[in-house]
This record gives structure tokens, sequence and C-alpha cells, in this order.
């Protein structure tokens, strides 16, 4: 039986923080929790592409990547296979996989992305240069979008 206890962490969206990996990159992630506050190996984010944006071919040694896409639509590719991606849709990339998600919408792209272990992704994040969440973002994140009025 675990023995340890832990408070529960509570984030909301003024305590992101985004950043583009490179300067060129169509790209940016907002990191939820990492390793630092989950205590665990882990990275969990939102990753948000431009129109048109695109991550660059990679591939992690040993952590699965899991994406659930809140909204947009995308092309995601691994070793090749090539696959359409929207709202709602779930995405498991293995490890090894050399993958990559292109955004083909006319607005942007919004996926939550977990990855465990870390792998160093969160530190890969952070060593970027920060950017603001601006309110179309902000509206995306807090289900504004989405809202139905009667």
């Amino acid at each position: 039986m675990n023995t340890r206890c832990m408070i529960p962490i509570v984030k909301t969206t003024k305590d992101y923080q985004a950043y583009r990996i490179s300067p060129h990159d169509t790209n940016r992630l907002a990191i939820v929790f990492d390793p630092t506050i989950a205590d665990a190996s882990l990275t969990f984010c939102v990753e948000i592409f431009d129109p048109g944006g695109k991550t660059p071919p990679n591939r992690h040694q040993f952590a699965v990547e899991m994406f659930f896409v809140l909204k947009g639509e995308g092309i995601a590719s691994c070793d090749g296979k090539i696959v359409p991606i929207r709202t709602g849709d779930s995405l498991l990339v293995p490890p090894t996989g050399i993958h990559e998600i292109r955004n083909i919408g006319c607005d942007r792209l919004y996926l939550l992305c977990f990855m465990v272990p870390n792998e160093n992704f969160a530190e890969l994040i952070r060593s970027g240069t920060p950017v603001e969440l601006d309110q179309d973002d902000l509206r995306v994140l807090t289900g504004q979008d989405s809202l139905v009025t009667c």
C-alpha cells in the first residue's frame, strides 16, 4: 500500500507559460505539468500550431507520446504512415517512431500532449523562447470557444 500522500495540484490558464523551442518554429507548447511539478517523469502540455504549422520530424528513445486534439485538423505521420487527425481524435506514438504533426486547417490546431517518461522534453521546451498565449488560445483552453448560447 502506498503511504505517500500528495496534495492535488490545480493550475489554471494564467499559470501556463508557452514557449517556441526554436525561433522559426510554427508551433508553441504551454507546459501544464512536468517532473518538477508532478514529482513524476512525465510532461503534459498544450501544443498550439499556427495554420500551416508543423513539428520538425522527431523521435524519442524511450518515451511514449500521446496526443488529444482539442480543436482543429491536421495530419500526423509516424515512420511513414500518415493519418488525418481532427477535433476529438487521439494519437499514440510509440518510442523510436519518427513522427511529425502538421496543421492542415485554416485555423489553429490545439493538441493536448502527454509524454511518459519525460525524456528531457520539459527541459527542451523551457530552453526555448517564452511567448504569450493570446485571447484565441485562452478561449480554446477555457472552453469558451465551444460554448453555445441559447
